[in-house]
């Protein structure tokens, strides 16, 4: 059996097409650019771009990015070529050759192409994650967000469990957008459920009811028992300034009646 020589035995043309031989037959997308030019892409490259190595390879590379990223991606790619080092992973966006766009993650290091410096780029399609983690968070902003209709334009928003910075800060800026797609006049915020209040919480009431008020949401606030309405005076919650009942069901009934 012939023995094959060492990689270490190998000339620099015969290390150089090894290392394009295994670039060749990787199963990642792979492009390789100098001065924005790109020199080489591999076959599944051209696939993942839908398109030719001939038609491809003398590409710039910043045409496959948005405008508005190309700066950034200019940047990125002065700083490896002057650093030589590996650049983190990022994600964005890029354009197929057919005009579509792709969401990618994007990954690139300094190599030697032949006897120039180049940045070697590795590319892989995340828009089927993207999608996932899209629906996968609209279905959390469900669940974050339960506001449920009863009758036309009442609904009622239960408040469960823990009020913490990230979570008001989501419930105020989604809320809008929610009652003026069930088209509301009236909400019933139910606190019965809230595991305590303190000062963030207080102004969080406020708040919600001040952004309804502008939409012309009109809001009731039912469930305080009476450790939440003596930690709320304690919090310095002027509890009477807001429209308050008992319960959900007397809520409904005082709408009913009017």
């Amino acid at each position: 059996m012939e023995q094959q020589p060492a990689i270490g035995n190998l000339t620099g043309n015969e290390k150089a097409h090894v290392f394009k031989q295994s670039l060749e037959y990787s199963n990642e997308a792979i492009v390789i650019h100098s001065n924005h030019e790109i020199l080489f892409i591999n076959q599944s490259g051209a696939d993942f771009l839908d398109g030719t190595k001939d038609h491809i390879i003398g590409l710039d590379v910043l045409d496959l990015f948005k405008s508005d990223q190309r700066d950034y991606v200019k940047a990125r790619i002065e700083k490896m070529m002057t650093e030589r080092q590996i650049g983190k992973i990022f994600e964005t966006e890029m354009f197929n050759l057919d005009g579509s766009l792709i969401e990618v993650e994007w990954y690139c290091h300094a190599v030697v192409f032949g006897n120039v410096p180049a940045i070697q780029s590795i590319i892989r399609d995340i828009t089927s994650r993207k999608n996932s983690d899209r629906k996968l968070k609209e279905v959390l902003d469900e669940i974050g967000l339960p506001i449920v209709p009863v009758f036309d334009g009442i609904a009622v928003f239960p408040l469960i469990g823990m009020l913490d910075d990230e979570r008001i800060e989501h419930v105020l800026d989604n809320i809008p957008r929610k009652v003026h797609e069930k088209k509301l006049q009236h909400l019933i915020v139910d606190v019965s459920g809230i595991y305590t209040i303190n000062d963030g919480v207080a102004l969080f009431l406020f708040k919600m009811k001040a952004v309804l008020e502008l939409l012309g949401v009109s809001t009731i606030y039912t469930g305080f028992r009476p450790e939440l309405v003596q930690k709320a005076v304690q919090a310095g919650l002027d509890i009477g300034s807001l429209r308050t009942v008992a319960s959900v069901q007397h809520a409904l009934k005082g709408l009913n009646s009017t």
